[in-house]
């Protein structure tokens, strides 16, 4: 049974938290050093006595009036007591009075104890302070965010270079009150309700903590109905466990999901913990960091039992609770629903219980630490304790003890030299390595454990005499034996690195944190060894920690997987769906249509409606086989459903699944020009809307989940159906066929096309409960085409016009991406101006694209060349990434440009200015030419809408065809449309929108494939058949598949009784048999013997220009022939695939050398042929696409198939294509062979134009009368025969001149 529900006001509940902090009060910004006594400033050094550091007070001319360290300080700092822990808000610098000595840079250090230092982060991650440029000027910085420390250092970077280094400082804020808890690691304090159970729908949780371990519960309640908080440090991270109503509770040690944030949480530092809960809504931070997260569960409330325990589980061994370690370390101003739990434990109240030893101050001991910077340089070189007590001392072996933290797979921990051998503790692949060198052997051990994870790992390293024992954290002893002489120490211990003087190491130098450091036995003091007084170091950063979690909160978007090493990070993003540095760039297109853009053909794809925003890609089928390119989603109830015996209480329900989420199905909708999706209703007895109350009995929820009770083809919003609005209802007292309640089955059947509600994804039955009632259901998949953002253009044909858009929401990575095309020399394309940060793309040259930016770090830019102008007026296509690793540039298929980011400048970009487009704020350099499909980060800007609206911009950019070559593949044409544009494949043997599909059609022996030319199209279709009016040619191409031979491919036969014919003889070889005079033997040519019945896809071209045939056979064979004749094919009449039955001519004596080609006539063929093309005639496309044609004929059974698939990638199209290599060459020389013949006939063809013309014009008087009589019988054939082939020219060349036509801005 629930307990009473807790309500209490959340402005309440944040009062009483900002109220335990000074911090938030309305005045924190009071002077904090000009009151401090001269013992609360410490420094490195000082130049002199007059540069003390107690003399660095603001505006104060004590002594030599400033703190000045000395010249050999190599890291100076001056450092303040504030006496106690105070609030700082600002800081300020001034130079040394009347100097050149000031200070230009500096880091700011704070620490509760003065012992380990924390360095203070700008919210943008930077560490630098901006200091002075002169002596006198006091430059304020006010802090992003305040901190909580008792002592401050500054660590001046940069100082005058014509001067020295010199500081006055104040501070500001005020003094800072808290209650504190210690826990001791085996305490905690139960807060104890006044009933059995509590139950809140609504929980404030806030406390600091801080620690040295990385494990330990902070908070934790349950309840019996399965209920449970906790809140825990785990391995140095903060888990948060939450659950309300688990229906089945979990058994004790079962796993528990938890909400994961930060890292490296064992700081020994402050870390701030905020926890809100709304019913089932959570908002979970640490520090400046927040996740925003459900619970599990199915209720909206918290009921926890009897108590809350804070530092602990005191009770482990209660059911449904799991073991965890108690917090060892100190807590804050620990409020729970606005009740402070420490005062209230502090004054002893009856409702907080303690156990253990609990105290309320926090006396944790500080644990000092060094860093090791450098992977090639750093190190620390110690003296061993018995270095110098004899020789007696030294033989007996060493040890060394200490504690590691580093996020590098590499690196040297230890080396000891022991006379002529040497050990050696180092990290390689991850894992700790102790191994012996000895007499160039070495002997190693390796615990099977990984240290690179970023925790504190304790190692003791032993060695006595012939033993030396390695124990890493609590795994067992690792142990090397040594057989020769005992082990000598030579007194000297190398952690980290090595001197290049010492020793030699193939492992890189220890880049990471040590600690709790002992040699033989002794502790070591850092501070001694950072003042020079012990031993010898390099690169070492003292009395701090400096390593950093670079995956949290974590930069690999999509679920890439973070890794890191002490300076950088690195994303695995197999299996995202996306790329780039910080997985930020989608590889899958946006859309269908897009798919279509690049050539992709009908087919299963992934689509990415929102590029790089966080949907991720859906899977949908891309039908590109219509002039539109429809997007078809399917859902797991595609089949009819029969449904019956269901009341309206319990009606039948079906929940359809897209396999994508509401979000992606939403935004695939909204970026389309048109969707749809058919629903059918058969009835029996069972009715859709037909109530007295009006109210539904059937109904459907749109794709947000919301009611809709119309059925497909009416309007939306009102309860009835497509027959309604057509008037056809079989009773027209309703408005829907099914709602007549016939006994008789009805049907109603529409088309969903309102897209704000679609996908449809539930539908409800009700009125299947009656008796004889029945139903059958049917939802179509959901089905666009169009994409509003890919042609979503503008115009811009002023320089000092622009858009301008709101600023995007901040992102850890930023991406603009868009097409353009221009004449124009240079102009900006999109621009953002903050007073910070910028970025801008312009095209600074005719040949250059330029990326300009400033993420906080000082101004970069990328810029990509092009061999080629840019500005041709051709689509060009720029896409600019910028995130914390890097920057890039791409250019369309060019070489993209990056730009990496420093370790520590690795910011975002944040941009809370408009964007501009085309132009700039200032007016000038702005863009002329036509910009479409402009995404950033992943949001397609509407271009067309704001240019309606703005002065010298248009919507829409005219000629798409002329701005691509690419659009329209293997000769399609393209046509320009209102908002894109479509290809002319008629002119192709391919298919498709894009002209890139095979057209493939399998045969057997007896089918053929006859494309009939009748009168009294006959000559004319004959005419178009050429390519060339003036000279006999023929241009033939086709592939094929087969395994038997003989055997047919294709014929062509004419009225007057000339014949074309490839067949393949009865080895497999090719043959071309040409017969043009029908007194004569036939022509036969066989450009190779090779047996082409294999099984393979072959392709052959044959192309004739007069009486000379050129042979391409696949890409490596190229033949050339002499005709006997060359004569033209007159009247052709029919071309043949396959069998034929009516066989050729054969001139009287020559029956015997035609048997191969009447038995390859006879036996037809049987495999695959595509893309077949004779001339301009696409013999495979004219059957497929008219099959009711009476120009085609066919016999036997045709099947289509796709056989043209299985050609390998790179084996086109012989039309247009060039080949790499070897075989480019090839091909290169038997067009250059087609050339020179053709250039050699051109000119002999010329000199006897010229001879002619000379003789005619001598003889031109003499027989002018009958030339003149022939001329005139010779101009009336002519007319009478080529008008229609004139008349097709002349169309011809007027389209040509159409799509050559240039574009010009005004």
């Amino acid at each position: 049974m629930r307990g009473p529900t807790l309500t209490l006001a959340l402005c309440a509940t944040l009062c009483a938290f900002c109220g335990a902090s000074a911090a938030n009060s309305y005045n924190c910004h009071g002077p904090l050093v000009s009151a401090l006594p001269r013992s609360s400033f410490q420094s490195s050094s000082q130049s002199s006595v007059g540069y003390a550091a107690h003399n660095a007070k603001l505006h104060r001319r004590d002594g030599a009036g400033g703190w000045s360290p000395a010249e050999s300080d190599k890291e100076p700092w001056l450092q303040l007591d504030l006496r106690e822990q105070m609030e700082v808000t600002a800081v300020a610098t001034q130079g040394c009075y009347d100097s050149w000595d000031w200070v230009g840079a500096y880091l700011l250090l704070y620490s509760d104890t003065g012992r380990a230092w924390r360095r203070y982060r700008h919210d943008d991650g930077t560490e630098r302070f901006v200091g002075n440029v002169n002596s006198e000027g006091v430059v304020q910085n006010k802090m992003s965010h305040s901190v909580r420390a008792r002592y401050l250092r500054f660590v001046p970077l940069d100082w005058n270079p014509s001067g020295w280094i010199g500081l006055r400082v104040e501070v500001y804020g005020c003094s800072y009150k808290s209650y504190v808890a210690d826990f001791d690691g085996r305490s905690s304090l139960l807060y104890r309700f006044n009933q059995k159970s509590t139950s809140t729908v609504k929980d404030v949780i806030s406390l600091l903590f801080k620690s040295q371990r990385a494990d330990g519960v902070l908070l934790h309640g349950e309840g019996q109905r399965g209920d449970y908080i906790t809140l825990e440090l785990h391995r140095g991270k903060l888990d948060l466990y939450l659950n309300l109503d688990d229906s089945h509770p979990s058994s004790s040690g079962s796993p528990r999901v938890a909400v994961t944030v930060g890292s490296l949480l064992d700081d020994q530092r402050w870390h701030a913990v905020h926890v809100e809960r709304f019913n089932t809504h959570v908002n979970l931070t640490l520090d400046s960091h927040t996740r925003h997260f459900q619970t599990r569960g199915e209720a909206h409330s918290l009921e926890v039992d009897y108590e809350l325990s804070f530092g602990g589980i005191p009770l482990p061994g209660k059911p449904g609770t799991f073991l965890r370690k108690n917090f060892h370390g100190c807590v804050e101003n620990l409020y729970y629903n606005g009740i402070n739990v420490i005062d209230l434990a502090k004054r002893r109240k009856p409702q907080i219980h303690s156990v253990g030893n609990v105290t309320f101050s926090c006396s944790q001991s500080q644990l000092v630490a060094c860093s090791f910077l450098s992977a090639n340089s750093s190190f620390l070189t110690l003296p061993s304790a018995a270095a110098g007590a004899g020789a007696g001392a030294a033989s007996s072996g060493f040890s060394a003890r200490f504690q590691f933290r580093t996020w590098n797979p590499e690196g040297l921990l230890l080396s000891v030299p022991l006379g002529p051998r040497r050990v050696q503790l180092h990290i390689r692949k991850r894992r700790l390595h102790l191994t012996l060198h000895a007499s160039g052997r070495k002997s190693e051990v390796s615990p099977d454990y990984t240290v690179n994870d970023g925790l504190w790992h304790s190692v003791s390293l032993e060695a006595r005499r012939f033993l030396i024992s390695l124990k890493l954290d609590s795994e067992p002893s690792s142990q090397i034996e040594v057989s020769a002489l005992p082990l000598e120490s030579k007194g000297t211990f190398h952690f980290g690195g090595c001197p290049a003087t010492d020793c030699q190491s193939s492992s890189p130098s220890f880049q990471g944190c040590m600690r709790l450091i002992s040699v033989d036995g002794q502790p070591v003091n850092l501070s001694r060894v950072q003042q020079g007084m012990l031993g010898n170091f390099n690169h070492l950063h003292f009395d701090t920690c400096t390593i950093t979690d670079r995956c949290a909160p974590n930069k690999c978007e999509h679920g890439g997987v973070c890794s890191q090493t002490w300076s950088s990070f690195s994303c695995d993003c197999s299996g995202t769906g996306y790329s780039g540095a910080t997985c930020h760039d989608s590889v899958y297109e946006s859309s269908c249509e897009a798919y279509k853009l690049i050539g992709g053909s009908s087919g299963f794809y992934a689509i990415d409606p929102d590029g790089s925003g966080p949907l991720g890609a859906a899977q949908a089928y891309c039908n590109m086989t219509e002039e539109k390119v429809w997007t078809v989603l399917a859902h797991n109830s595609t089949s009819p459903v029969r449904v019956q015996a269901w009341t309206l209480q319990a009606p039948h329900v079906v929940a359809l699944d897209y396999g994508a989420s509401a979000a992606q199905l939403q935004a695939i909708v909204s970026r389309s020009e048109h969707c749809q999706q058919e629903v059918v209703y058969s009835c029996k007895r069972s009715r859709l809307f037909n109530t007295k109350d009006g109210s539904p009995l059937s109904w459907w929820l749109d794709g947000r989940g919301e009611k809709r009770s119309y059925w497909g083809g009416f309007l939306p919003g009102i309860q009835q159906c497509s027959c309604s609005l057509e008037e056809k209802c079989v009773d027209m007292n309703y408005f829907c066929n099914c709602d007549a309640d016939a006994d008789s089955w009805s049907n109603d059947t529409g088309v969903l096309s309102y897209k704000d509600h679609l996908p449809l994804s539930q539908l409800v039955i009700g009125d299947i409960g009656r008796a004889g009632s029945q139903a059958v259901y049917h939802v179509g998949p959901l089905r666009c085409y169009g994409d509003k953002s890919l042609w979503n253009a503008a115009t811009f044909y002023q320089e000092s016009s622009y858009l301008y858009f709101p600023a995007s929401p901040p992102s850890p990575a930023s991406d603009i991406s868009f097409y353009f095309k221009t004449s124009a020399p240079s102009g900006v394309f999109v621009e953002s101006l903050d007073l910070k940060h910028f970025v801008r793309v312009e095209l600074s040259s005719p040949s250059t694209v330029s990326f300009s930016f400033d993420a906080g770090s000082g101004a970069a830019v990328l810029s990509v060349k092009s061999h080629v102008p840019l500005n041709d007026r051709q689509w060009h296509h720029v896409r600019a990434d910028h995130n914390v690793k890097e920057a890039s540039l791409q250019v369309d298929q060019l070489p993209a440009r990056f730009l990496a980011a420093a370790a520590d400048r690795q910011l975002p970009l944040k941009l809370s200015s408009q964007l501009f487009v085309g132009g700039t704020t200032s007016l000038q350099r702005g863009f002329l030419g036509c910009v479409r499909s402009l995404m950033v980060n992943g949001r397609s800007l509407d271009l067309e809408e704001r240019a309606k609206m703005t002065p010298g911009v248009s919507a829409g950019c005219p000629g798409y065809c002329s701005g691509s070559s690419s659009l329209c593949h293997n000769r399609g044409r393209c046509i320009e449309k209102s908002n894109g544009y479509v290809c002319d494949c008629s002119q192709s043997a391919y298919a498709g929108t894009s002209c890139n599909q095979e057209v493939s059609v399998s045969f057997d022996k007896e089918s053929s494939l006859t494309y009939t030319l009748q009168e009294p199209f006959s000559v004319m279709l004959n005419k178009s058949l050429r390519a060339d009016s003036s000279r006999a040619r023929e241009d033939v191409s086709f592939s094929f598949i087969t395994s038997r031979c003989p055997a047919m491919l294709l014929s062509v036969s004419t009225l007057s009784r000339q014949y074309v014919a490839v067949i393949l003889a009865r080895n497999g070889s090719l043959q071309i048999w040409y017969h043009l005079q029908t007194d004569r033997k036939p022509d036969v040519f066989c450009p190779a013997s090779a047996n082409l019945a294999d099984g393979r896809l072959h392709r052959v071209r044959i192309h004739r220009v007069e009486n000379k045939i050129y042979v391409q056979l696949d890409q490596d064979i190229h033949r050339k022939y002499t005709l006997s004749s060359d004569g033209e094919l007159v009247l052709i009449r029919t071309l043949t695939l396959g069998r034929v039955l009516t066989f050729f001519f054969v001139p009287p004596g020559w029956e015997a050398s035609s048997g191969e080609l009447r038995e390859a006539a006879d036996q037809g063929f049987v495999g695959c042929l595509s893309l077949v093309q004779f001339n301009k005639v696409a013999l495979l496309k004219a059957a497929l696409t008219n099959p009711g044609s009476s120009l085609v004929s066919v016999r036997g059974p045709l099947l289509q198939s796709n056989c043209g698939a299985l050609a390998d990638s790179s084996s086109r199209s012989l039309t247009d294509q060039t080949l790499p290599g070897k075989e480019g060459k090839k091909h290169r020389d038997a067009h250059n062979d087609v050339a020179l013949i053709a250039g050699v006939v051109a000119a002999a063809v010329f000199i006897g134009a010229c001879a002619v013309a000379a003789a005619a014009r001598l003889l031109y008087q003499r027989r002018q009368a009958r030339g003149s009589e022939v001329k005139r019988e010779g101009a009336a054939s002519a007319g009478a025969v080529y008008t229609d082939y004139r008349t097709e020219m002349r169309t011809h060349a007027a389209a040509s001149v159409r799509d050559n036509v240039k574009e010009y801005y005004i």
